[in-house]
């Protein structure tokens, strides 16, 4: 194109010349906001990944945190039943230890 109008007569070889030095302005003006544009979209969908990663992984750790919740209650209901155990098993030896003393006082005191 730009050719085609330097080999016209001088007086329209003027104003074309002058109509595309415009267009390839435009031109350039509309590549690089092209690109600008399409690096805020690479932007934005790197930001919108980071986002639902970000999701993923705080629904994950609500999972985990519910799991610790789980534990920790078997763990509380555990110690309870292991206080009760020594507690029976300390007053199941403490009333052997009565009786074989009472037993003891009556064969011997007789």
């Amino acid at each position: 194109m730009d050719l085609e109008a330097r080999s016209l007569q001088p007086n329209v070889k003027a104003v074309l010349l002058a109509k595309l030095r415009e267009y390839k302005s435009d031109l350039n003006n509309l590549k690089s906001e092209h690109k600008r544009l399409a690096s805020a979209n690479s932007n934005q969908a790197a930001r919108d990944d980071l986002l639902e990663s970000g999701m993923a992984d705080a629904m994950s750790l609500h999972g985990v945190d519910d799991n610790i919740s789980k534990s920790k209650k078997i763990l509380t209901n555990m110690s309870r039943r292991m206080s009760r155990n020594k507690w029976i098993i300390s007053s199941i030896i403490v009333v052997l230890v009565v009786a074989i003393a009472l037993i003891l006082y009556f064969k011997l005191s007789k």
